[in-house]
């Protein structure tokens, strides 16, 4: 006997043992929903909308809470010299209104990121990837605005933007509540 005949026979036979049990012939999906099981709506729309309301204001007292608290964090310098102790002249030279494009687009990416971690160094989790592709994204953009002709850094636009997006997907999926102060924060249109 082949092993596909073994398998079809082996199959059959527990169809005929879960029958004799009273049991369906096959067994139901994990998540399986009868077709009559009625449908109810636990909230009405009011109620949603209401509840939509209360989260989000919830949410913008957070956030507004981590900036507060990120604004009262020592100012930032430049080659992460922050936590020293130096002069006033120093610390001149050192801030970062005499840093280049690059240290200033790094730090507003390591102070956005740092409003979204669930701990200390946290770079993988699902709204800190959001917010890096994000800041990555705008300053593609603003590249994009002066050099309309540069194909391979649209290119490479379309790829963030479908990255962001298959983040913000998988987000929606399992974190919503994340997802949404994310997304509002960010002021990304869904």
């Amino acid at each position: 006997m082949t092993k596909t005949k073994q398998r079809q026979r082996d199959k059959m036979i527990e169809r005929e043992r879960r029958v004799a049990r009273g049991l369906p012939a096959k067994p139901r999906p994990p998540k399986y929903i009868p077709k009559d099981l009625p449908v109810i709506n636990a909230m009405t729309r009011q109620e949603r909308d209401d509840e939509s309301k209360r989260f989000d204001a919830a949410a913008a007292e957070e956030m507004k809470a981590n900036i507060v608290a990120q604004s009262e964090k020592e100012e930032n310098l430049r080659f992460h010299f922050d936590g020293l102790v130096m002069s006033d002249r120093v610390r001149r030279v050192f801030d970062l209104k005499n840093g280049s494009q690059r240290e200033i687009v790094a730090l507003q990416k390591r102070r956005g990121m740092e409003l979204f971690q669930l701990r200390e160094g946290d770079t993988g989790s699902s709204a800190v990837q959001v917010v890096a592709l994000t800041t990555r994204i705008q300053q593609l953009q603003t590249h994009m605005a002066k050099h309309h002709k540069d194909k391979s850094t649209k290119r490479g636009l379309d790829a963030l933007f479908v990255r962001r997006r298959k983040v913000l997907d998988y987000m929606e999926r399992k974190d919503f509540e994340s997802y949404r102060k994310v997304v509002k924060s960010l002021g990304l249109v869904r």
